[in-house]
């Protein structure tokens, strides 16, 4: 005996899931009416179409940061998608929001672990596959980074398009006030200047011997006594470009990164790690 798939049905079903008219009248019919049977099969409706999925470039997407109470943690994540068509929806934009709150709370950085945790009734990874295959595209997610800093500050910077944003965290003796409008500013330092190390230690040696090396080619010529002195102020130069604290300041590059800081949130604030996510070129 058939079961009456009633239009109240197909509403709520579409309340809860998202998906299309079809779709729910199908997966009614084949769980007999059931809701949770319903959901089940749109769920591993998605996983088939998403795998269908893989594969594809994903060259979109958007970016979104969660900083949790008292600004003493956050996250940013970065969740690629096909076109900025499916990333200007408020279906994405949910999802993404959800996730950046998800990696906050738990402190996730990594996006394997983050896919894996409990969202929606299901996992993230399972939410976006069903996502998949409600719109036919593929989503994933890109990047994720999470900081806690019980002696200070996390803060954030996303661009007005979505698609450049940056996490920081700062230890610091300054107010809340004081430090998240400080942090804003660094976060958005980060974004224009792409740093690429917190530390010189971090900067890959090899590359601090190429330069050593053309910067030696460069001075040969000089007398032997001051040679080293010219590498030297070279290589001061190169660190200026790729450490975060040794960076011009993006707003007045007359000085360093250290010294605003210091000057806004007090000597010794000390930036504890960063992150830069960009989607696309």
């Amino acid at each position: 005996m058939s079961v009456e798939i009633t239009s109240k049905m197909v509403g709520e079903l579409r309340e809860r899931t998202g998906a299309g008219l079809m779709e729910c009248k199908k997966a009614l019919a084949a769980s007999a009416g059931t809701m949770e049977g319903a959901v089940d099969w749109l769920r591993k409706s998605g996983l088939k179409t998403a795998e269908k999925k893989a594969g594809r470039e994903m060259g979109e997407g958007r970016i979104a940061a969660c900083i949790l109470p008292g600004s003493k943690g956050g996250a940013l994540v970065a969740l690629t998608c096909e076109t900025d068509f499916v990333a200007r929806t408020a279906d994405f934009e949910g999802l993404l929001n959800g996730a950046a709150k998800l990696a906050a709370d738990g402190n996730c950085s990594d996006a394997g672990q983050l896919g894996a945790m409990s969202y929606g009734g299901s996992t993230l990874d399972e939410s976006i596959k069903l996502m998949v295959g409600k719109i036919g595209e593929n989503i994933s997610i890109g990047k994720v980074s999470a900081f806690r800093n019980a002696g200070g500050y996390v803060g954030f910077y996303v661009h007005h398009d979505g698609k450049k944003g940056a996490i920081v965290s700062v230890k610091t003796g300054a107010d809340e006030a004081r430090a998240v409008a400080a942090l804003k500013d660094l976060a958005m330092h980060v974004v224009f200047a792409n740093p690429s190390a917190l530390k010189r230690e971090e900067v890959p040696a090899s590359e601090v011997e190429r330069e050593r090396a053309i910067y030696l080619d460069e001075v040969k010529s000089k007398p032997a006594e001051i040679q080293e002195k010219i590498i030297s102020g070279k290589l001061n130069s190169f660190y200026a470009m790729s450490v975060l604290p040794e960076q011009n300041w993006f707003k007045d590059d007359s000085k360093k990164v250290q010294t605003v800081l210091d000057a806004e949130l007090g000597k010794g604030s000390l930036i504890e790690g960063f992150a830069r996510f960009q989607i696309g070129k």
